[in-house]
């Protein structure tokens, strides 16, 4: 059996998904998932198809809404699930915030969060404070930078997580940007290339993906990580869990090009990198929105 050039995770909020997904890697590769990767409006879409049903341990049953403790419990009882399907990979879990979440608070989330199971990951925004907690938490537990839209960010969370005592990961969402008539996959490309000359401390773990296209790319561009929704997990097993041979070129005329800018070079003070992006904004505000409609 062959082993593929990247870890694949699978990306949703729901265990029996974890589960399929895994099974599938584990009859075709001969080895299970690699991970899992969690976020709020998947977990929160998890649990308001379930506040409508009755179900005996459920706290929310009934249409009932939650209160924010019960959340977070249901939170971490899927995440529970998740882990001991696979336990030797790796669950990310997402601190919730909003643009005036302070450094400290989401520290202190991510500590809560990382008592959780073993072997999780968390989650912090490609924001001003995001960073700042996320480069005190990586000497404490693994972490993952997501909602990441350009090379600033890469190189910022580079910059910021150097001395790590854990793995890094960090997740270019791709989907979104093509979803605004820009070639996602050309950040993963360009982080990549920006990250060759460095000391190897973050993977990138490429996020939001929509299509098998995305897929293929980047196993072709070696991302060390591609995280996948069950349906497009699913749509790749059909087609026997296809690998780019020599031939395969990623074309998308329709998409506006990402070019890689060589003056964004690693080395400064992480600080000084333009952390600003308007997709960042929108799906932080956007996360939070779907979390809090639960209660």
């Amino acid at each position: 059996m062959q082993k593929l050039p990247s870890k694949i995770f699978i990306d949703g909020g729901l265990p029996q998904e974890t589960k399929k997904a895994s099974g599938s890697m584990l009859a075709s590769f001969g080895y299970p998932l690699d991970g899992q990767t969690t976020n709020p409006t998947l977990i929160a879409r998890n649990l308001a198809a379930k506040q409508a049903l009755p179900h005996q341990d459920f706290a929310g049953r009934g249409g009932e809404k939650l209160t924010e403790a019960q959340a977070l419990e249901e939170y971490k009882r899927i995440v529970v699930e998740m882990s001991a399907v696979i336990p030797a990979g790796s669950v990310s879990i997402q601190v919730t915030a909003t643009e005036k979440t302070t450094s400290g608070e989401m520290l202190e989330q991510a500590r809560d969060r990382n008592k959780w199971i073993p072997n999780a990951s968390i989650k912090f925004p490609a924001t001003l404070t995001g960073l700042a907690a996320a480069g005190k938490a990586c000497r404490e537990m693994p972490i993952n930078i997501t909602l990441v839209f350009s090379q600033n960010q890469a190189a910022a969370v580079y910059e910021v997580t150097r001395g790590a005592k854990y793995p890094i990961f960090i997740s270019p969402f791709v989907g979104r940007l093509d979803d605004i008539g820009q070639n996602g996959m050309h950040v993963v490309k360009n982080i990549l290339k920006m990250f060759q000359n460095g000391d190897g401390h973050v993977e990138v773990l490429t996020a939001s993906v929509r299509n098998l296209d995305h897929i293929l790319y980047a196993l072709q561009l070696k991302s060390e990580i591609i995280t996948i929704p069950f349906k497009v997990f699913q749509l790749w097993a059909e087609e026997n869990f296809r690998i780019p041979d020599e031939n395969y070129a990623y074309e998308k005329p329709e998409l506006e090009v990402i070019p890689y800018k060589p003056e964004i070079q690693l080395g400064r003070n992480w600080e000084e990198y333009d952390l600003s992006h308007g997709l960042t904004e929108r799906g932080l505000a956007a996360f939070y929105k779907d979390w809090t409609s639960l209660f």
